[in-house]
């Protein structure tokens, strides 16, 4: 069986804002924690996840910018099957591949290729401004997603620590109150009850 509050008894929504009897200092500034905690842990997780998505599309922006992509030649029959334990290389193989760049000079390096492929195939890479042969850089929308994926997951943990501060403060707050409570009923307490016992 439930049992329903009197309609008589008022509401504690936001006691702490309120004036009454009761409320003390640290109320008021336990209230204005929590209030500070919420609002900064919501725009300091929004600007964090929004700061971090512009830093890593910026950063694989000036990736992009600083690599080209050439047109490389095979230069011998690459291995029939991969190696084992191949994990995102797509059964592609290590085979010497060479290409020439602007200038004329002629370069030679190692680059991912499917297996079995004839000598003499061309096929693009990926070089630096020294000439290596790098990883592919990634797309604008691969960039985009990645900068999403990066904000969404810093933006809740910002916030999250943000709130943990808060937590952390109400905690000290909460443990000096207790303290105020206990000194006050140690000069209250004689009193209330010599008070008891002459009407007992």
């Amino acid at each position: 069986m439930t049992r329903t509050p009197p309609a008589n008894v008022p509401r504690t929504w936001l006691w702490r804002w309120r004036r009454n009897p009761v409320r003390r200092h640290s109320d008021v500034v336990e209230a204005w924690i929590v209030l500070v905690s919420w609002v900064l842990a919501l725009l300091g997780g929004l600007l964090a996840g929004a700061v971090s998505a512009q830093v890593t599309d910026s950063a694989l922006a000036a990736r992009r910018a600083q690599l080209h992509a050439v047109s490389a030649v095979l230069t011998d029959r690459a291995a029939q099957t991969p190696p084992g334990g191949a994990g995102g290389d797509a059964g592609r193989v290590w085979a010497t591949v060479q290409w020439t760049s602007t200038d004329g000079s002629v370069h030679t390096g190692l680059a991912k290729i499917f297996p079995g492929a004839p000598a003499g195939s061309r096929l693009t890479v990926w070089a630096d401004r020294t000439g290596r042969i790098v990883s592919a850089p990634a797309t604008r929308t691969e960039a985009t997603a990645q900068a999403v994926l990066t904000g969404a997951l810093v933006a809740p943990l910002a916030g999250a620590t943000v709130w943990a501060g808060g937590r952390l403060m109400r905690g000290r707050l909460l443990r000096r109150r207790l303290a105020e409570w206990g000194e006050e009923w140690r000069q209250v307490g004689p009193e209330w009850r010599n008070l008891s016992g002459g009407k007992g």
